[in-house]
């Protein structure tokens, strides 16, 4: 069974409607949904001492994740702002904390080459070091969100096997042409969601498309990380597009229902952000 290493950022998603935050952070996320979904995995980063922190880190401990190679240094873990509107989001505020406030070392290259899986992203600020990431990962993957430009995709796509792309707002054909874009730049396997109009999947010069399927939608925010994880560990067991694209939909669509990304909400204190009126 594929095991998934999960590598870089985290956040407290901080509910202002409802005064709670939630664990939070694309490689959290995926880390903790490929746990879930009954696999094998773990997560690597920096949190803070603050209730933010503690948070994330029991969160991961209950959803069975190895967390045994995170850091946890004093300051404010990563946060974010979110209001909602309905079932889906809009981020209002944010700031880093602590996330970036460690090293990979030694150690840590040979935690990473204990996994099958490893992923990352474009908000985990660990662009510089992953060629090392790289030499250590059997399978690389990392989420671009819709935050991509050329100039990225040419520097990280080359040492990826996986690059998952937001484009919700867009035509199929630009998000086809951003697949191609990404593809030519040396990745094996290119994935672009596109929100409620479903995800495509390129390899070589071959096009897999997945429409989005029916939701109970109570909270959008980590459907697209669901994604990721179901999409990885079926396309780790039997590299099936079709199959990885169809339980990746299928997750999405069930995340859907969960508050937060997975769950585990708790009230944050007022004092977690001094200077800002909730």
């Amino acid at each position: 069974m594929p095991r998934l290493l999960g590598i870089g950022d985290n956040t407290a998603d901080l509910y202002l409607s409802s005064a709670t935050m939630y664990p939070g952070g694309n490689a959290v996320n995926v880390a903790a949904i490929s746990a879930r979904l009954g696999h094998p995995s773990s997560y690597l980063g920096c949190v803070g001492t603050d209730p933010a922190g503690h948070l994330i880190l029991g969160a991961l401990r209950a959803e069975g994740v190895d967390i045994t190679h995170c850091r946890q240094v004093e300051g404010l873990t990563s946060w974010s702002k979110i209001e909602h509107r309905g079932g889906d989001r809009q981020f209002v505020g944010s700031d880093p904390g602590v996330q970036g406030q460690w090293t990979l070392t030694p150690e840590d290259l040979s935690f990473i080459a204990r996994h099958d899986l490893v992923h990352t992203s474009i908000y985990s600020a660990l662009d510089d070091v992953l060629p090392q990431i790289r030499q250590a990962a059997p399978v690389l993957s990392y989420d671009f969100s819709s935050e991509w430009t050329p100039e990225l995709l040419g520097q990280v796509c080359p040492l990826l096997d996986v690059a998952f792309l937001s484009a919700g707002e867009g035509s199929l054909e630009e998000a086809q042409a951003l697949a191609e874009e990404a593809a030519q730049c040396g990745v094996r396997v290119v994935v672009v969601t596109r929100g409620a109009e479903g995800a495509l999947a390129l390899a070589g010069r071959e096009f897999f498309f997945q429409a989005s399927l029916p939701a109970q939608v109570t909270d959008t925010l980590g459907a697209g990380d669901a994604f990721i994880a179901a999409f990885l560990q079926q396309w780790a067991e039997r590299p099936d597009l079709p199959a990885a694209l169809k339980a990746g939909a299928h997750e999405a669509a069930r995340n859907c229902a969960t508050p937060g990304a997975f769950g585990h909400g708790a009230p944050f204190p007022a004092h977690l952000l001094p200077s800002t009126s909730l």
